[in-house]
Parts: structure tokens; C-alpha cells; sequence
């Protein structure tokens, strides 16, 4: 029989380390994103970025924040070739733009709210959350007297108070994963490439009303997306209502 014997010393260690480890764990349970992640059930809320979608459909979409010149030019385009789209107002343009609001409704395109200041939501409390998203549903839905359903987030930044407070005022939020970079001023042929580049079935795709080369580009982004056999529906008629999940990646699927 063989006795091992432990210096007061390394004992002392082994109880340190103990100690230490049992603080840590501590700690991670005092926190719920570090717990979520070792437990592995993540419960991090997640906008809808790209839908499951094997029939080879897009939704083109349109933020409008700072300008309105290229709006008129844009509906154009879109009801002349016959292009459902879905326009994120912000309640200040809203504020600025009644009639093109009004023009964008009566020309059958879907209109979703984009916050009513354009701030970084992540950096309000809920208080202030919850007035951005009425306040921005509110203006639109008195000008066009239909139910906004769906909420895109400023410079697409969010956290699960945002998506909870879009859930109670019967908002889904929207984000994208096709990012057409008409914002970085860049020109028409680099705006479809983008596009073309990156989509695919289930796409939400990204563009902004005042871009620069918005209007040259769209055209020749919708022929390049019928060309490879894309059809276009709203966000609301691309998304699912119910009986779906969200991944990790952003993607709504049917849960049935």
C-alpha cells in the first residue's frame, strides 16, 4: 500500500485554485451572455437577415433617412418594370415627405419604419426604444392608414430589448444580407456587382433612396436579377408569420 503525503504548501494551492475556479464560475452565471454561451443555449434575439427559400425570391429594399430627390425616380423604375419593393421611412423624413409617403403607398409598395430619429438604438433604454418605434409607426400609419409590420434598425445595430419591444408592438425586425454599398457613393456598375455577386434565394437586399448612383444602378440590377430567374416580393410577402426559427446566421426557416 503506497500513502501519498501533500505539503502544507501544495495543499494550500489546491484549495487556492479550488476557490479561484469556483469564483469563475460564479462570475460566468452572474452573467448571462458568458453563461448562455457554456451552457450552450444561446438566447441572444436575432433579426431576420435572408429567409429559407428554395423558389429563387428577393425583397429589394429601400432605407430613407437624409434625402428625397431620387424618390420619385425610384418608384418610376420599380412600377415600370413591375418591381414589388419595401421602403424603411424614418419618422423625421416621414415628418418632411408626406406626399412622397402617400406616393410610395398608392404605388402598392410596402412601407416599414426605420426609428424615428435614426439613433443607435443599443445605446437608449427601453423608455426610449419603445417612442422611437411608435412614434415612427404612428406617423405612417396616419398618412397611409395601413399597419406598418416590419422595422429595420439604424446602421443595423440591435440587442434583444430592441427585438423584444418590435415583438410587442407587432414589428418584425429586418436587417439584410446583401449589402449593395450604394451608400459608399460608389458607381452603377459596382452597386450591381455587388448584388449579383452575393444573392441568393431568400435574399433581403439593401439600397438607400438618395444613394448617388441608386437611380443609374437600378435598372440594370433588376434585368441582372431576371436575368438569373429572380423574382422580387415585398419583405412582408418574403418573410414568414409563424411557425418559423431563426439561426445563428440571421436565416428564417419554416420550424415544421
Amino acid at each position: 500500500m503506497h500513502f501519498y503525503v501533500l505539503k502544507l504548501s501544495t495543499l494550500k494551492k489546491v484549495v487556492i485554485c479550488l476557490v479561484a475556479f469556483v469564483l469563475l464560475m460564479l462570475n460566468v452565471f452572474s452573467t448571462s451572455a458568458l453563461a448562455e454561451v457554456f451552457l450552450n443555449k444561446p438566447n441572444r434575439k436575432i433579426p431576420i437577415y435572408c429567409v429559407e427559400n428554395n423558389l429563387k425570391e428577393v425583397a429589394l429594399t429601400f432605407d430613407a433617412a437624409w434625402g428625397s430627390d431620387k424618390t420619385e425616380n425610384i418608384i418610376n423604375i420599380l412600377q415600370n418594370n413591375n418591381i414589388p419593393a419595401t421602403f424603411f421611412l424614418v419618422g423625421f423624413w416621414v415628418d418632411k415627405n408626406e406626399e412622397l409617403v402617400k406616393k410610395i403607398d398608392s404605388a402598392g409598395f410596402e412601407i416599414g419604419s426605420h426609428s424615428n430619429t435614426h439613433p443607435d438604438l443599443t445605446k437608449l433604454n427601453k423608455t426610449q426604444i419603445e417612442l422611437e418605434l411608435s412614434v415612427s409607426k404612428g406617423k405612417i400609419e396616419n398618412l397611409i392608414n395601413k399597419q406598418v409590420k416590419v422595422f429595420r434598425p439604424p446602421f443595423g445595430a440591435y440587442n434583444n430589448t430592441l427585438i423584444e419591444t418590435c415583438e410587442k408592438q407587432g414589428l418584425m425586425a429586418i436587417q439584410w444580407d446583401v449589402d449593395s454599398l450604394d451608400w459608399k457613393g460608389i458607381g452603377e456598375d459596382k452597386i450591381i456587382f455587388n448584388v449579383l455577386k452575393n444573392v441568393k434565394s431568400g435574399s433581403i437586399i439593401l439600397c438607400h433612396n438618395n444613394a448617388d448612383y441608386i437611380v443609374k444602378a437600378l435598372p440594370g440590377l433588376i434585368l441582372g436579377l431576371k436575368n438569373r430567374g429572380y423574382t422580387f416580393k415585398t419583405v412582408s410577402n418574403l418573410i414568414l408569420h409563424e411557425n418559423f426559427i431563426i439561426d445563428n446566421n440571421g436565416k428564417q426557416k419554416a420550424s415544421f
